[in-house]
């Protein structure tokens, strides 16, 4: 079979989907999202998305590529290849990461991370490329038509649940506690949440973003806590994010607006829920795992350094 890497083009944003979801289920993917990510890309990211394709145009490989342009650090870039497991030791995946290392190096990247999913051809792959092991996450998957969801509680006196749809006329304080909470993830490329209008544009409005179910903690009218949901229309639901800003931890916030936006995610149909931690945040983890999540997968952080 002979492949063949080039620039993505919309027609091809079903394919790219439907290879995603197959090598990493644990995702949320849908053609609409690809369609806008690609589209609202920060001119600074120099995003440049790829497909592996054969002669008779199927979408067999993909690679999302950048510039890490919200990182403290400048020069680095990133390389996340994924091949439909169908298609697997044909040379596509190799392609694609030839093919997005000389984009990245053009473009000033002097550090590469790359995911690689934990399994041992594929960190045996990553090795032979010069990519070395990093940060590792987990990926976590809950039944929502079997969990045993922790009930319902009150909120404690002074706090109010709220959804994101109630800061549909100023949604600025929560991209300001997306922004503080987002700035200690623990992570390899830290990232900074400053650009509000480029936010709105690529959260607040992407496709995924549920605004009815994503819940906020509000604490004297101030939002303290939240856990953002994203879902696909086709009964899969993600916590994109779950945090609290520093002044109001150790109150149980969060927990308390995960479990009302997971409950309400089954009373809106949803049936499966996802989320991802990195395998060294305990806090999150042990929250989870109250929750009745699962591990579903690995992934490990590879990182190469060129130039």
């Amino acid at each position: 079979m002979t492949v063949i890497v080039r620039d993505v083009h919309t027609q091809d944003a079903e394919g790219f989907a439907r290879v995603r979801r197959a090598a990493l289920p644990y995702m949320l993917s849908t053609a609409e999202q690809l369609v806008f990510d690609w589209a609202h890309a920060h001119p600074d990211s120099h995003y440049r998305p790829l497909v592996a394709v054969t002669e008779a145009g199927e979408v067999v490989g993909t690679a999302q590529v950048g510039i890490a342009h919200d990182a403290a650090e400048p020069g680095i870039g990133y390389a996340n290849v994924y091949v439909d497991p169908a298609h697997l030791g044909r040379g596509a995946g190799t392609l694609l990461l030839r093919a997005a290392e000389e984009h990245l190096a053009e473009r000033g990247a002097r550090t590469l991370y790359s995911w690689v999913l934990d399994a041992p051809e594929n960190l045996a792959w990553a090795g032979r490329r010069g990519y070395s092991p990093s940060r590792s996450a987990y990926f976590l998957r809950l039944d929502l038509t079997a969990a045993a969801l922790p009930p319902l509680q009150a909120p404690q006196a002074g706090v109010e649940l709220l959804t994101a749809e109630d800061f549909a006329a100023d949604p600025r304080p929560l991209f300001e506690l997306d922004a503080v909470t987002t700035a200690d993830e623990p992570s390899d490329v830290g990232a900074e949440l400053d650009d509000f209008a480029h936010w709105r544009a690529t959260t607040w409005e992407h496709p995924l973003f549920d605004r009815a179910l994503t819940t906020v903690a509000v604490v004297d009218g101030v939002p303290a806590a939240f856990s953002a949901a994203q879902t696909d229309g086709l009964g899969r639901y993600n916590s994109g994010m779950t945090g609290t800003a520093p002044a109001f931890r150790g109150r149980g916030l969060a927990k308390l607006a995960k479990n009302t936006s997971l409950h309400r995610a089954r009373a809106a149909g949803c049936t499966e829920a996802f989320t991802g931690n990195d395998t060294g945040n305990g806090p999150m983890l042990a929250i989870n795992k109250w929750f009745g999540y699962e591990i579903g997968a690995r992934e490990v952080r590879h990182v190469r350094t060129i130039g």
